[in-house]
């Protein structure tokens, strides 16, 4: 990416080895909204879903949710993730930037569960889980500013 190109569209992926959670954001109104999410098998996404969300959306940036231990050590997903990363590098042409999601997955829950309580109807999900997660690491990223 150049200096000169400008960042609008950004999709943020919150990596799992079941699952991977999809949003999408726009750096200009600094929101992001869950769009679905991916089966993974070994952490390894059907590739053509996820070929046809970068197409519609056609973002100029991927940013994916990297986690950090509060003691400092590697996390175990953190070798996994960098190397869904490099795919993602690759395949697309795109930059990647990572934040830390920590606890994006307990945040997302914790909006769902107050959804329900104020009248939704029906059981939380797991894919809608990851897909909010993705959308609450993409909101953080987009406050925090690009730092790369």
């Amino acid at each position: 990416m150049t200096p000169t190109e400008t960042v609008e569209t950004v999709l943020g992926l919150d990596y799992g080895e079941r699952r991977i959670g999809v949003a999408v954001g726009n750096v200009f109104t600094g929101t992001s909204a869950p769009l679905e999410t991916l089966p993974a098998h070994h952490g390894k996404p059907r590739w053509e879903v996820l070929d046809r969300l970068v197409d519609d959306w056609r973002p100029q940036l991927l940013v994916v949710g990297q986690p950090q231990t509060d003691d400092g050590t590697e996390h175990p997903l953190a070798r996994r993730i960098q190397a869904f990363s490099d795919r993602l590098r690759a395949r697309y042409g795109l930059p990647v930037r990572w934040v830390d999601e920590q606890f994006t997955s307990a945040e997302a829950e914790a909006h769902l569960r107050a959804a329900r309580l104020s009248g939704r109807r029906g059981r939380i999900r797991k894919e809608e889980i990851d897909a909010l997660a993705a959308a609450v690491l993409l909101e953080q990223w987009l406050t925090q500013g690009d730092p790369a």
